[in-house]
């Protein structure tokens, strides 16, 4: 059996609630693997609050690294007793261990944590695949990412930093702004003072930024097409502040042919190659210390609700984990 965070109706912290569940043995192509940290995500939040609808009940939690206990029929990269961390479907994370495929499973290097691990595979596969995969940046780049003193942001900040791109921060206060910039970004600007799009448009001597990475949603969105310079791309990639509304594809026209994108993780990751050479450079990126991980918070796992109203309000920084 294993402590297990089930939702049986979407809505708010409450409706989380801790289980006995029994684990099992893991069939052709899966796992059993014994849970040391668990990342808390904001997808989570769009699971349990309805955002994204699910069939009821569900178990909640994307993202989380421990150790193997078990292999099935046909499980080669993976054996008992490895360390391993992944981000992927089903949800179910949010345990102390459980049965799940395979194949979006990584093995985790030994100069990575079971707490970095948890806190960095879904954020850290999220900054890989919108720098390389999403949009073909290169050294000399300028792009403006919104919530920069979050958990992504943070790795965002610094991945940038590392491969010479110009990183134009947004956060709600003046203190989440200085972190962004003590994590590699190049400005920052607090959001709270007033427009961004103004001090991005003079940042950039006019120009606008190539690229507009956006987790914060409805109010957000439509100032980050005034940032972009023409033929730019706007790549929305979460709702945090809300669901954006539909958009006149003619605005795109007039503001100089813009492009946008809403990708999303598991649509990079869904070939189990492609999963494991993107983990492999996100863990290049940690190992070599051009990417730090940072979990500033940290909750048992029956005090779920208590993590998700703090990543709600907006009152952490960086990566928070639960501790099953």
């Amino acid at each position: 059996m294993a402590r297990t965070v089930v939702i049986r109706s979407q809505g708010g912290p409450e409706v989380m609630v801790l289980e006995d569940r029994p684990v099992g043995e893991p069939g052709p192509g899966q796992i059993r693997i014994r849970h040391h940290a668990v990342g808390l995500n904001f997808i989570d939040v769009y699971q349990r609050s309805g955002v994204y609808p699910m069939a009821l009940p569900a178990a909640l939690g994307m993202e989380a690294a421990g150790v193997v206990e078990a292999v099935g029929e046909g499980v080669t990269h993976l054996k008992p007793g490895m360390r391993a961390a992944y981000a992927a479907q089903p949800p179910g994370a949010y345990t102390e261990a459980r049965v799940m495929p395979a194949a979006q499973v990584c093995p985790l290097p030994d100069g990575i944590s079971f707490e970095e691990g948890a806190a960095m595979m879904l954020k850290g596969i999220t900054v890989q695949y919108l720098f390389h995969r999403t949009v073909p940046l290169k050294a000399g780049d300028t792009v403006l990412f919104h919530a920069a003193a979050g958990g992504v942001g943070l790795i965002a900040c610094q991945w940038a930093r590392s491969e010479g791109i110009t990183l134009i921060a947004t956060a709600g206060s003046d203190e989440k702004c200085q972190l962004a910039l003590e994590h590699g970004a190049t400005h920052a600007i607090n959001y709270s003072e007033g427009p961004f799009a103004p001090k991005v448009r003079e940042l950039t001597g006019g120009r606008g930024v190539d690229a507009v990475m956006d987790s914060v949603g409805a109010t957000t969105f439509e100032g980050s097409l005034d940032c972009l310079r023409p033929v730019g791309m706007m790549i929305s990639f979460g709702n945090a502040s809300g669901v954006v509304p539909p958009v006149n594809l003619g605005v795109l026209a007039a503001k100089g042919s813009l492009q946008i994108t809403r990708p999303t993780l598991f649509t990079h990751i869904a070939r189990h190659e492609d999963c494991q050479a993107i983990a492999a450079q996100l863990f290049g990126k940690v190992t070599s210390g051009a990417v730090k991980i940072r979990v500033d918070q940290r909750f048992a796992l029956e005090d779920v609700a208590q993590a998700h109203r703090a990543l709600e309000a907006r009152a952490t920084t960086g990566g928070t984990v639960l501790l099953p």
